[in-house]
Parts: C-alpha cells; sequence; structure tokens
C-alpha cells in the first residue's frame, strides 16, 4: 500500500463530501453533518489545513483543521476535525498518515497548539490528553484532548467556529 499525503485540490472537494459521508455513516459518535461542516469551513475560509491521503490515485483520507477560539484570549490553536478514512481502508494506518502529517503541518504554522474531540485511546497515540482547564462546553471532559507544541496549555472554554453547526 503506497499512499501519498497531500493538500486538497479544487478537483477534490466532490470527493471529500462523499468520502466524509461515507466514513461517518455508521458511526454511533457522529452528527453525520461531518462533510456539510468541511465544505462551511472551507466556504468561510476557516479550513487552515485540509489533506488528502490518495492510493493509487484515488482519494482514501481526508483531515481538516481549522482555528478555534479561547476564552482566555490565547492565539494560534487549532482545532482537529474531521478525520476520514474510506471504510474499506480503515484500520490500515491512513488515518494515522494523516494525522501525522496534519500535526507536522501545524507546526510548520508555528501553531501553539491543537484540540480535538473523539475517542481518548485513538488521539492519545499522538500525544493528545485530556486537561480539564481547557474544555469544550457540554463535553465530557476524557473525550476533549489536547495537544501543546510550544509553551504551556491555555485556561479557558474552546469555541469551534460557527461552521460546526452546519447541518447541509
Amino acid at each position: 500500500m503506497k499512499i501519498i499525503i497531500r493538500d486538497e485540490r479544487l478537483e477534490d472537494i466532490l470527493a471529500i463530501a462523499k468520502l466524509t459521508r461515507a466514513a461517518f455513516q455508521n458511526a454511533d459518535h457522529s452528527s453525520h453533518t461531518e462533510q456539510f461542516i468541511v465544505n462551511s469551513l472551507r466556504k468561510h475560509g476557516q479550513l487552515t489545513i485540509s489533506l488528502v491521503a490518495l492510493e493509487n490515485n484515488h482519494l482514501v483520507g481526508h483531515v481538516a483543521i481549522s482555528p478555534v477560539t479561547i476564552s482566555s484570549g490565547e492565539t494560534g490553536w487549532y482545532g482537529l476535525g474531521s478525520i476520514s478514512v474510506l471504510p474499506a481502508k480503515q484500520g490500515q494506518g491512513i488515518g494515522t498518515l494523516l494525522m501525522q502529517a496534519a500535526l507536522d503541518r501545524l507546526q510548520q504554522l508555528r501553531a501553539e497548539g491543537c484540540v480535538v474531540l473523539g475517542e481518548p485511546q485513538y488521539y492519545g497515540r499522538f500525544g493528545f490528553k485530556a486537561f480539564p482547564e481547557l474544555y469544550l462546553k457540554d463535553v465530557p471532559p476524557e473525550y476533549f484532548q489536547v495537544i501543546a507544541f510550544n509553551r504551556s496549555i491555555p485556561h479557558g472554554e474552546v469555541v469551534y467556529h460557527e461552521a460546526f453547526n452546519a447541518t447541509q
């Protein structure tokens, strides 16, 4: 399996939406709006990082990163979401490749850190940890995790862009 990770291109947008929908179709924890969120982030100019994974020139994965706001006023923080892999390709390391590439790109951008809402065991493998002083309203603290690149982790409430409310 040879996977190529690259920035999204205009011609990838429809395939990214289809891939994202398929990746979350049977996920219990999903709002099933992830493809709309990615499109809305793009439309609002908030898709800081959008990487695709290709196998034999076919799109098999995607990761999106966007800026977040922290009530303490700290800047340079981003949120991961979503990360998608075609169901038939899940469990083959594609998500790991996308995750590592996204975190590397954030560090190249001199980001302070990244937050993620998701499974602690999965994201913990990449260095994410729960830090209750940095929280997402109405979310159990163990599922909201943080990785800091440069300095201490800020305290306060994290707010994602309004695009995360997209339903179509």
